[in-house]
C-alpha cells in the first residue's frame, strides 16, 4: 500500500499514461514532436493521421485533459503543441524500448527456429 501522502502523485503519473494509452494519441504526439517548434495545426494532424475530425477532436481533448498538449486558437485555426519538451524524450525512450523488445523477440524467434523439430512440438515423440 502506498503512503497516503504519495498516492496523489502516483495517481497523476498514472493519469499521464492513461492519456497516452491509445495508438492514435501516440501518433499525434509523434507528429507534434517531429513538427517545427513541436507545433501543428489541426488540419495537418487530420491529414497525417487519417482520423475523422470528431475522433481527432476526442483524442486531442484527452491529451489536453491529461496536460500532454496545449492548444492555441488564432482566428479559424487551432494549433497544438506538446505541453512539455520532456514528452519528446518520453516518446524517444518508448521507441528505444520498443526496438529493444522487438530485437529480443527476433533473437528468440531465430533461436527457436534453430531448435530440432521435436523441441518445437513440446518434446513429444511419435
Amino acid at each position: 500500500m502506498l503512503p497516503s501522502a504519495q498516492a496523489p502523485l502516483y495517481e497523476i503519473k498514472a493519469n499521464l499514461f492513461k492519456g497516452l494509452a491509445h495508438p492514435a494519441r501516440i501518433r499525434i504526439l509523434e507528429l507534434l514532436a517531429a513538427a517545427p517548434q513541436e507545433t501543428a495545426a489541426v488540419s495537418y494532424l487530420l491529414a497525417e493521421t487519417g482520423l475523422e475530425a470528431s475522433h481527432l477532436s476526442q483524442h486531442l481533448a484527452t491529451l489536453r485533459k491529461h496536460k500532454v498538449v496545449t492548444s492555441v486558437r488564432t482566428a479559424n485555426a487551432v494549433t497544438y503543441r506538446l505541453a512539455h519538451p520532456g514528452i519528446s524524450q518520453l516518446l524517444a525512450i518508448a521507441r528505444t524500448f520498443l526496438l529493444d523488445t522487438l530485437a529480443d523477440s527476433n533473437e528468440q524467434l531465430r533461436l527457436a527456429q534453430q531448435l530440432p523439430a521435436e523441441h518445437l512440438a513440446g518434446g513429444a515423440a511419435s
